[in-house]
């Protein structure tokens, strides 16, 4: 989740909409800040198995006092992530904080934020490594929106055909023109 600046929040806030935001080392005082009072009030802990590794997070929310954080607009939560991944060469450790107007239980948050992270590993990464958008050089006039339009077109027929790994439909397509049939139906 990328960090965003207190006039956005406020924005967003005024509109009647809630956040969820990062923080970052972009917000120095906010980070310090948080790492100074947080103290948890409630933890959920999830753990995950699979692709040869194994990750455990802790979700910890704090409720700030209304005037800890003025600066801030409507900020009720502050949410720590602390997660482990082990896989058989290593294993990395990461807290991440975030910060809401959202009143909810720590175990809500952890849902909501691997919910972001599903999105990612689904949309933006698949479309940024498997199908190379970010080094594109195509700038001309409508040329990226059409291309945008043809990526997305070619994930949804690999989903829709039940494709699990985007990486393979894509070479399968590359191999003949008898895959590119069959995600069109055609004869």
């Amino acid at each position: 989740m990328p960090s965003t600046p207190k006039k956005t929040l406020k924005a967003i806030v005024e509109s009647g909409c809630h956040y969820l935001c990062a923080v970052k080392g972009n917000q120095p005082k906010l980070y310090q800040a948080i790492l100074e009072q947080f103290v948890p009030q409630q933890t959920s802990q999830q753990s995950n198995k699979g692709h040869g590794r194994i990750e455990q997070r802790t979700v910890s929310i704090y409720r700030p006092s209304a005037d800890s954080f003025p600066d801030w607009p409507a900020l009720s939560t502050i949410i720590r992530v602390e997660s482990q991944r082990k896989t058989p060469n290593k294993l990395e450790t990461a807290t991440r904080y975030y910060i809401s107007d959202i009143e909810e239980l720590a175990h809500q948050f952890a849902a909501r934020i691997r919910g972001y992270w599903g999105v990612e590993n689904q949309v933006h990464y698949v479309r940024d490594v498997t199908q190379g958008e970010d080094a594109s050089r195509i700038r001309t006039a409508v040329l990226p929106i059409i291309w945008s339009i043809a990526r997305n077109l070619a994930l949804n027929l690999y989903r829709n055909s039940g494709g699990k790994n985007m990486a393979q439909e894509q070479r399968k397509c590359a191999f003949g023109l008898g895959h590119l049939l069959e995600l069109f139906r055609m004869k």
